[in-house]
């Protein structure tokens, strides 16, 4: 009991002292680095590692003196009054870290500290290189902000009122699954991830070496980072249809658009930053998509840490709205700024010779993608602008994002389909009628298999036509690429890519099954009476109570088909009084059957009211994430180079790891990029 008396004196004053170290270390490793190459010191550069090995030390260090609080219970502090219990088991008590506004600002800065060292060490033999040393500056600035914001505004370490010695715990919709310890931290990795090739865009900007070559120092960190948003937000999809008892898994909630927004405009730079590779061309394209990117990150984070919105997601009001605001129009500012100082650097020196070519169909994705985020962009934000403008309260609903979606997504699946079988520089119908005969046999088959078992809706039809003509496109270079080099074909940005795109096929065809052809009904069970619905029968077997340290509610067994039983619950958390829906779900791999127990339910009743859902293909969800997830795993590696005829050094580089699937011989009209300047 004395030590854990100890403890609490010390927290709060420890995680604030190191948090100001971290701030220090911060600062004067910005202006070291900043002075060093101003004069030109080499040997200060390199001692720059030091000061990011100081602010990984300290942010790592605030975020374990919080846990130490929380898991000890330390009372003295407001947050762990905030969000801890006694009640809570250990996990809950961990990730309550991040349940809420300061915790979760801790795991950013965290995270984003962890970046700056990986930098750092990444680049410890080239910090007196300009470009890495100004990158490594804009790394310190940003972490800079995040130590004001958690010794500022979202101060974890407050102390809290005197003679507290209980908490609620966490959110009840924070604490009834695992996901809750994966879904944040991964989500995080993705935004924050971010950072990392905004600061070399930054850093080329500065030093004028805005050609090709700093795009290589960067690849893999936004490759990286991308891929850890992606599965942060299947992880986010999966958990809402796990928890939130309504049996979907994306409802257009402005916290769930504020991370696919920086996840639309990273889709798109990844796309777009080959055909800069190659070709030299999209400077200024690739670079605004790389500020957009992490500007949406900071965006998003004002959106879900301010409380100007209301949603599951978001957190209470707050004062770090406008520190969040404020660094949102610095970024754009300065960023613009330096765009329109280099404009005459940025010019490209290649041009697209025809729309019908890889670089042509790239473009289109380009605009597709950014078209896309700013419609979703103006449908989260024009509430908060009518709001402020006019003092009245609107709301764009799931419609308006549902409609507009579906032509970007069915236009979108059919560039996957052609730009994979596309040329550089240009193609010929010959040639695309070659190429594209498989994949649209591909594409007639998965709209006739959907006929026959009873599909309809022009909408869904064309979508599952135009992602088996996509994912024929993507297995036809598969094919070609293993029949070449065998399994290791499978390695590298361009068959990895293509598994990333059968990912997204898979994903997009479920999506579409799942909402298009989902089914639902409420059910009044009697104990020893089998429903029918949607083929299927359900038995209840009782109706019971269960209570708990912290909970107490009903659960109601349910026999489906006469197997295994499922019990969907209502669990009241008696620290906030609230009923929580637990769903149960019998996955399948061609439907789900989901179950929630509906309000009315009493223990020991020989009834009970069950809404009952049939959700074909939903588990093809979290197949294709993972899917996508392995592609990206294999597009972080090079492919294997191709032998080609020796060319003088003053000709243009070959592309190592993106030849062309249907000429393993040679080039195909333009293998090649630009020669990359200095």
């Amino acid at each position: 009991m004395y030590a854990v008396q100890l403890a609490a004196g010390i927290n709060g004053t420890l995680g604030r002292s190191v948090l100001l170290i971290g701030l220090v270390c911060a600062t004067f490793g910005a202006l070291a680095t900043v002075y060093g190459i101003r004069t030109n010191d080499e040997r200060l550069l390199r001692s720059t590692r030091r000061y990011a090995w100081g602010v990984a030390a300290a942010g790592v260090g605030a975020f374990l003196v919080m846990e130490r609080a929380l898991i000890q219970r330390d009372w003295s502090l407001k947050y762990v009054q905030q969000v801890g219990s006694a009640d809570t088991p250990f996990l809950f008590n961990v990730t309550a870290i991040w349940s809420a506004l300061e915790g979760s600002i801790l795991l950013w800065l965290v995270v984003l500290v962890g970046y700056t060292a990986v930098i750092a060490h990444r680049f410890r033999r080239r910090l007196s290189d300009p470009l890495v040393a100004w990158a490594l500056v804009v790394m310190f600035v940003v972490c800079m902000f995040f130590f004001v914001l958690t010794l500022g505004p979202a101060d974890a370490f407050t102390a809290g009122a005197l003679g507290v010695t209980s908490g609620p715990g966490p959110n009840p919709l924070l604490q009834n699954h695992i996901l809750v310890l994966f879904h944040p931290p991964i989500l995080y990795l993705g935004y924050v991830g971010m950072t990392v090739p905004f600061a070399f865009a930054i850093a080329a900007l500065i030093t004028g070496r805005v050609g090709e070559r700093w795009l290589s120092e960067t690849r893999r960190f936004a490759l990286f980072a991308w891929g850890f948003l992606t599965v942060g937000i299947i992880l986010g999809g999966w958990w809402s249809y796990e928890v939130l008892g309504w049996s979907g898994v994306w409802g257009w909630d402005p916290v769930e658009n504020a991370s696919l927004l920086p996840w639309l405009t990273g889709t798109a730079y990844i796309h777009s930053v080959l055909v800069q590779e190659r070709r030299g061309m999209l400077r200024v394209w690739n670079l605004t998509l790389l500020v957009s990117t992490f500007a949406l990150t900071i965006l998003g984070t004002f959106l879900t840490r301010s409380g100007v919105i209301k949603s599951v997601h978001a957190f209470s009001n707050g004062s770090i709205g406008p520190y969040l605001l404020g660094f949102f129009g610095l970024i754009m500012v300065v960023s613009l700024g330096l765009i329109a100082w280099r404009g005459d650097r940025l010019r490209s020196p290649g041009a697209i010779d025809s729309p019908l070519s890889r670089e042509g169909a790239f473009l289109a994705n380009n605009v597709l993608f950014t078209v896309f985020a700013f419609v979703v962009l103006l449908g989260t934000v024009f509430p908060l602008i009518v709001e402020a403008l006019q003092n009245r309260t609107i709301k764009v609903g799931a419609p308006y994002f549902e409609r507009l979606s579906i032509p970007f997504g069915i236009t979108l699946l059919f560039l996957m389909a052609v730009a994979p079988v596309l040329p550089w520089r240009k193609a010929s119908a010959e040639l695309l009628r070659d190429r594209l005969f498989w994949p649209a046999w591909g594409g007639a088959l998965a709209i006739i298999v959907p006929l026959v078992f009873g599909a309809h809706g022009l909408a869904p039809l064309l979508a599952f036509g135009l992602g088996g003509f996509a994912a024929g496109a993507a297995l036809r270079q598969l094919v070609l690429a293993t029949r070449r080099q065998g399994w290791r074909g499978l390695v590298g940005r361009a068959n990895g890519g293509m598994i990333v795109h059968i990912g997204v096929i898979v994903v997009a065809v479920a999506l579409v099954a799942s909402t298009s052809y989902t089914h639902s009904s409420r059910l009044i069970l009697e104990i020893g009476k089998p429903a029918t619905y949607g083929g299927h029968t359900f038995e209840l077997v009782e109706v019971q109570s269960f209570t708990t340290a912290r909970s107490n509610g009903i659960k109601a067994p349910i026999r489906i088909d006469g197997g295994k039983a499922y019990a969907p619950a209502i669990t009241k958390f008696t620290n906030f009084g609230t009923n929580i829906p637990t769903p149960s779900v019998r996955s399948g791999v061609l439907n789900d059957i989901y179950l929630t127990l509906e309000s009315g339910a009493k223990a020991g009743a020989t009834s009970a009211p069950v809404k009952v859902f049939i959700k074909p293909l939903i588990i093809w969800l979290w197949i294709g994430g993972a899917l996508m997830v392995f592609g990206t795993l294999l597009s972080a590696f090079p492919g294997r180079r191709r032998r080609l005829p020796t060319q003088p050094t003053s000709a243009p580089v070959p592309l190592d790891d993106d030849p062309d699937p249907d000429n393993p011989d040679g080039p195909d009209n333009d293998t090649t990029r630009e020669t990359v300047d200095a």
